[in-house]
């Protein structure tokens, strides 16, 4: 399996018409030329919390979504990629149920860091947690086995509720290795293409570390993971949200890995009408990337870009998007905080409605993203041009979905019909079809109120130019009887 140079559809399985049915149907009468790098469909599989990231298994589709058949016909048209939470499992899972009910007589007691694993008799030391990275106050959960009223602590890295909805599982299992193959076997079965391991910096827990990319040992678990996906032609994406530097480290690794940079360079260049630090980032970043402006949790910022951006400028940038309407979420521990007190973790909202709802500016993000190098990822919200759903962040007490809005059918015609997602279409098909994405890429000397790139490949060559006082962007291009042809993105 070789990934594909061209335009991913990010959408959740029930986004776009409301089942995987009618995914596939809207993708082969609206979108059959436009995402022929594929399909990231996130979590279809049933779950018990955060919107499919809690999942129970990875052998069944959530029913109200379809069956592993939807996924099939999916995969007939497009490169299909599936997340695997590969840190942690639900709560409700067949085997954690199991383990709640007998306790360590349970089959499934090894699948789970029970903390006589790391500790002596199992007792916690503070002076170990205060070195984690923690996503919660403790490490861990509390249950009570229903056979024997005994209470066992178990590793939960994530989840809002105590005990947490997501249990880890214990990477150095033999057990969990093989459920791990049993998962990737069924995703060869049914087509799948690309496998995100969601959560995969926190699989290694080792006393006296932050217990987040704990070198050598998730390189090894890295290593282990690659083997069994390349015996099955499946691609591996780390999703890796830490220091820039760790992202480097995977890309050295020979991974791929996504540009979580890209989308606040993006979107700072744009409100600031500066393209000097986006240039001096797109000549040095890794070009063995996939690259995305907006996601179902929001744009990138601290751990991300520490080291990267000045928090005084990067706070200007945040009060003009919650001026546009955006939400935030904050880091909650102290010491990842920066000294001025600086806390923002992602700027929430669509990425149409932080450019203010400019179609010019949101066309210069699509076409500077189309000209980075990379396997450019579009999310759903973002190919409709969509705007802040402030009802439904709201109504769920989530401010992340305002940015993960359901579109019916109708829905879905009405923003065809938008002149900004037109354009966004046909920038995408020159995208996908122009032969110099295959060649190679120039940053080209520009003033700082422009952006200038370029890509060639033998007779094929395209140069975006934008002016950024203006945000109009002009593609000019050599078409197959050797003329200069210009359009405005």
């Amino acid at each position: 399996m070789v990934v594909k140079n061209q335009v991913q559809l990010i959408t959740y399985p029930d986004s776009l018409g409301g089942d995987l049915k009618t995914l596939n149907q809207v993708l082969l009468e609206h979108f059959s030329d436009t995402f022929k790098g594929g399909v990231h469909i996130l979590p279809p599989f049933p779950s018990s919390g955060d919107r499919g990231f809690a999942p129970k298994t990875y052998l069944e589709i959530e029913p109200t979504f379809g069956t592993w058949e939807d996924i099939r016909s999916i995969g007939k048209n497009f490169d299909v990629l599936v997340d695997l939470m590969v840190n942690h499992i639900s709560k409700q899972s067949e085997y954690f149920r199991d383990f709640l009910k007998k306790g360590r007589h349970s089959e499934y007691a090894d699948l789970f860091i029970t903390l006589d694993k790391l500790w002596e008799e199992g007792k916690p030391v503070q002076a170990d947690i205060d070195k984690m990275f923690l996503r919660r106050p403790l490490p861990f959960s509390t249950f009570k086995i229903e056979e024997t009223g005994e209470e066992e602590k178990v590793w939960t890295t994530f989840g809002k509720t105590d005990p947490s909805e997501q249990i880890d599982l214990d990477v150095k299992s033999e057990q969990v290795k093989q459920l791990l193959i049993k998962f990737f076997k069924n995703f060869k079965e049914q087509n799948v293409k690309i496998v995100r391991l969601d959560a995969v910096g926190y699989v290694i827990k080792k006393l006296g570390t932050s217990c987040f990319f704990v070198e050598p040992e998730i390189y090894e678990f890295l290593d282990w993971m690659m083997e069994i996906a390349n015996s099955l032609e499946i691609e591996l994406l780390p999703e890796v949200h830490s220091h820039y530097s760790i992202q480097y480290k995977l890309s050295e690794h020979g991974c791929w890995i996504y540009d979580f940079i890209l989308p606040y360079r993006v979107l700072e260049t744009l409100i600031n009408k500066n393209s000097k630090d986006l240039l001096h980032y797109l000549k040095n970043r890794p070009h063995k990337q996939f690259t995305m402006l907006d996601c179902h949790d929001g744009v990138p910022v601290k751990p991300d870009l520490d080291d990267l951006i000045d928090t005084k400028d990067a706070r200007k940038i945040v009060d003009v998007c919650l001026e546009r309407g955006s939400n935030l979420s904050v880091i909650l521990s102290e010491e990842h905080k920066a000294p001025d007190g600086f806390d923002v973790h992602q700027i929430r909202g669509t990425y149409y409605s932080l450019l203010n709802r400019d179609d010019d500016a949101y066309l210069a993000a699509r076409a500077i993203q189309f000209f980075t190098p990379g396997v450019p990822q579009v999310y759903y919200v973002g190919l409709l041009a969509g705007e802040n759903d402030y009802e439904n962040a709201k109504k769920t007490d989530d401010g992340r979905e305002i940015n993960r809005h359901n579109y019916t059918l109708k829905e879905i015609e009405h923003s065809l019909s938008k002149d900004v997602v037109q354009r966004l279409l046909k920038l995408i098909k020159f995208r996908n079809e122009y032969a110099a994405f295959n060649g190679e890429f120039t940053v080209l000397d520009s003033k700082s109120d422009e952006i200038c790139l370029s890509w060639q490949k033998e007779d094929a060559q395209c140069t975006l130019f934008i002016d950024l006082k203006t945000n109009k962007s002009i593609i000019t291009y050599v078409d197959e009887n050797g003329q200069d042809i210009q359009y405005l993105a």
